[in-house]
């Protein structure tokens, strides 16, 4: 039953026919999961805490960036270098102290997913790689749990309900019934990688918890089979049809044994075997005159141009195209931003290329300018 304090606290829910007093039951008596604390989990957190469920899961194992703050609006300056995960849960127990928050500050993986995915009746999908997204949607059809899908690119948004199974027992579509096969490396940038409007994450982050609330309320109707298309520039909505495709589903491992032997990585061109090399030591090696060549796999015109490391430049995207211009008798030291586009650049070169003489320089540029910041100082 909900306390006095309860009552008045959601009010406006209980003036809604659709929710009400049974509908707010159902809310204290469930349990979410919030897969990534970031752009997406933001304003699902906050919104879930707020509406009253009454089990609510954290995975993160990432700490706060200032560049987070554009637009992951749990997070203040105050942040910066703290769990997600823990800073996080620390609000959300300050914003409704009804509300019982679990931290998980691990990287979710195929060794630990399946027992934490299966504590929690719905899992909300806030990541931004393929392969935490397929071993997430894997995990949910093994254990037979709803999944709310949500991404970010850009200025565009999707969402859906995933492995949702309706009072008639007709399951819905899954992830890979949208995506039978991962994308290339090279053409599915992250945010950190081209950007993202900072209030797109906001919305479609609201948009999964609206059918989260739904899914747990029994509200009609929710986004199962449906995909929905937002455009912040042109301020459209979309929904697509989509439907379950049975052999796309009887590619994912079928139980926890296969599932525990899955490599998610490789499946998504992820893998590398890549030397890395960290700032300090690229400083050193171009100070002893070291034959290397620089390559930078950032975008045209990308800031900061760096003068020290100016040498070759070809986007991730051409990179298969111009591989003559990359030397095989040096080292070649591949850089990005921070460190993900180049390890995907790496990936391709030695798998389709042969390419056995590339570091990666962890952290990418960023790295090198808070080397060369401290420094200074």
């Amino acid at each position: 039953m909900l306390s006095k304090d309860e009552i008045a606290r959601y009010n406006r829910h209980l003036l809604l026919p659709e929710i009400g007093m049974e509908g707010q039951q159902k809310l204290k008596q469930a349990k979410v999961l919030v897969i990534g604390a970031g752009g997406l989990g933001s304003p699902a957190l906050n919104y879930l805490c707020a509406a009253g469920v009454g089990k609510i899961g954290i995975v993160d194992f990432d700490v706060v960036d200032i560049s987070n703050l554009q637009r992951q609006i749990l997070y203040n300056i105050n942040d910066i270098g703290k769990s997600k995960a823990e800073t996080a849960a620390e609000k959300l127990r300050n914003q409704n102290p009804f509300v019982d928050v679990i931290v998980h500050a691990v990287k979710l993986s195929n060794q630990n997913a399946l027992e934490i995915i299966n504590e929690y009746d719905i899992a909300i999908d806030g990541t931004d790689n393929f392969s935490t997204r397929y071993l997430v949607n894997d995990a949910c059809v093994i254990l037979n749990k709803p999944l709310v899908y949500g991404s970010v690119y850009r200025f565009e948004g999707q969402v859906t309900v995933f492995n949702h199974t309706d009072k008639n027992g007709i399951k819905s579509p899954t992830y890979r019934c949208l995506f039978p096969k991962p994308p290339a490396p090279e053409t599915a940038p992250n945010c950190s990688q081209i950007g993202v409007l900072g209030i797109l994450p906001g919305i479609i982050g609201s948009l999964q918890v609206c059918e989260t609330i739904k899914l747990i309320t029994g509200i009609e109707k929710i986004l199962s089979g449906h995909l929905l298309l937002f455009n912040a520039l042109n301020m459209t909505f979309d929904t697509l049809q989509i439907f379950r495709d049975e052999d796309a589903v009887k590619t994912a491992p079928h139980n926890c044994e296969e599932f525990l032997k899955f490599n998610y990585d490789f499946f998504c061109g992820s893998v590398s075997t890549s030397k890395t090399i960290t700032a300090t030591e690229l400083k050193n090696w171009i100070n002893e005159k070291q034959p290397l060549q620089l390559l930078d796999v950032r975008e045209k015109d990308e800031q900061p141009e760096i003068e020290a490391l100016n040498d070759i430049h070809i986007p991730l995207a051409a990179i298969k195209a111009h591989t003559g211009m990359i030397a095989r008798d040096k080292k070649v030291i591949v850089f990005c931003q921070s460190g993900i586009r180049s390890k995907i650049a790496i990936g391709i070169l030695e798998n389709n290329f042969g390419f056995n003489n590339l570091y990666n320089l962890e952290g990418g540029v960023m790295e090198w300018m808070q080397l060369t910041e401290f420094q200074k100082t």
